[in-house]
């Protein structure tokens, strides 16, 4: 089979496993990769340990051979080294095999230990098989023209080194289900968070209610998972608001429209019924009707601007702020003519980036609501003011303000004070004022004006 092919066999395989056990397997095989390098790093240096004493053993011997027999010609020294309580057996060997005794050497001869005798060498270890055991052999030089051969039975270093094979295999194989359990532990505690938060998204998915929340451990030890629940808890926070936001505000439509609704079916009836009338009764309730209809297209139209979240780009471009203030406040001006709306012009010019229709849709509901609450022949104040690039407006009223319980609603929607809840209007203008001004990086608050009335800032 191709590569390929393998690689397709092996992607499924893998996504396949749950994510606990890859990341337990992964651990299982990092420490386990571990435990094998570390026990056949300590292998080889057991075996060198054993092999470095038996060569020093062989040192040892090759000088007190040397010191015994001083200038000995070639031949055996010393022939038993068959039992392990037996000294070492040790042989001197000529350069030229011409010289070799007449009775054989105990240990084999190399070339090697020739050359040793010429001096062309270095001196060396061999291991060999002497009578049927394993042995370790020392070839050094002697005198002149000859070398020395020293050997000792090497039972007990191999003997250790499978001993100690066994061993690290043993505590290899230990240490490799260790890391396993260990591996599994570490699995399942590092991913308990991310197991709750799975739990917690599908009840959610089964019951639709954003409400549940991820249990989180005590301060102080928190860590990316940790992180990550509380980034949900947040997340699901917000979905729980704007799920609140959107009920309160199909319930608040809702019941803004059965009035208008409702008055419109009853002034259809009984303008079906016309023949019954008089004219004047037909024209009041035709008068009614169209009122009516332009107040639910008003309402309709209000939220159906409340439900966009941004302005669309291309339709954005640079607003000189100072003449479409002064074209909403006649706009103003002609809609209340009780009122009288002063404008104020400060500082440099002010250009934002904007959408004209927008930002006059924002001024008109701002200088709409301030002329609804001021008294007749009160002045309504409209203050630009621009300075080092950035604009500010305040609209300032003369009514009788934002009582303090209020404030903090003033710009939900619907909401409607109880001062003004027997004036015309349904709550969204003020609402979709705060709106436009966010969608145009601006912030719009309210706010107490000194001397009583209502004081509404928008800052760009």
């Amino acid at each position: 089979m191709s590569g390929a092919g393998r690689r397709r066999l092996g992607a499924p395989w893998r996504r396949r496993r749950p994510l606990r056990t890859r990341l337990a397997l992964a651990a299982t095989a990092a420490v386990a990769l571990v435990a094998v390098g570390v026990c056949t790093a300590a292998f080889f240096v057991v075996r060198g340990a054993l092999y470095e004493q038996l060569d020093l053993s062989l040192t040892q011997s090759a000088r007190l051979a040397a010191q015994r027999n001083p200038g000995s010609g070639p031949g055996t020294l010393a022939g038993e080294c068959r039992f392990l309580a037996a000294p070492a057996c040790a042989e001197v060997v000529p350069a030229d095999p011409a010289n070799d005794p007449a009775t054989p050497y105990p240990l084999p001869v190399a070339p090697a230990a020739r050359a040793v005798a010429a001096g062309r060498h270095a001196p060396y270890y061999t291991d060999i098989v002497h009578a049927g055991h394993p042995t370790r052999m020392l070839t050094t030089d002697y005198a002149k023209g000859r070398a020395l051969q020293v050997a000792l039975r090497a039972d007990t270093v191999e003997d250790g080194i499978e001993e100690a094979a066994w061993w690290l295999a043993l505590i290899g194989g230990a240490g490799v289900l260790v890391a396993a359990g260990l591996g599994s532990w570490v699995s399942r505690t590092g991913l308990a968070p991310v197991t709750r938060l799975t739990a917690t998204a599908e009840r959610i998915a089964a019951t639709r209610d954003p409400r549940h929340r991820i249990e989180l451990p005590p301060p102080g030890r928190e860590d990316e998972i940790t992180r990550l629940a509380g980034s949900f808890n947040t997340m699901l926070g917000e979905l729980e608001q704007s799920v609140t936001a959107q009920r309160r505000l199909v319930a608040d439509a809702s019941h803004e429209l059965r009035t208008p609704l409702t008055a419109l079916r009853t002034n259809a009836e009984l303008l079906a019924r016309g023949e019954r009338l008089t004219a004047q009764q037909r024209e009041r309730a035709s008068l009614a009707l169209g009122r009516q209809l332009r107040e639910v297209t008003g309402l309709v139209n209000d939220l159906i601007e409340l439900a966009r979240d941004e302005e669309p780009q291309p339709l954005v471009e640079q607003v000189r702020l100072a003449p479409l203030v002064e074209h909403c406040a006649q706009a103003a001006r002609e809609h209340w003519p009780s009122v009288p709306v002063h404008v104020r012009v400060r500082g440099e010019e002010a250009v934002v980036p904007g959408v004209p229709a927008r930002l006059t849709r924002l001024l008109s509901n701002l200088l709409d609501n301030a002329a609804k609450f001021s008294p007749a022949g009160r002045p309504v104040e409209v203050e630009l003011v621009s300075r080092d690039g950035r604009a500010g407006l305040t609209v300032r009223d003369h009514g009788p303000g934002i009582a303090a319980e209020d404030l903090p609603y003033v710009f939900d929607r619907f909401y409607r004070a109880g001062a003004a809840r027997a004036l015309p209007g349904s709550g969204l203008g003020l609402a979709m004022a705060r709106q436009i001004a966010r969608a145009h990086a601006a912030e719009l608050v309210a706010e107490p004006a000194p001397g009583g009335g209502a004081l509404f800032r928008l800052t760009f």
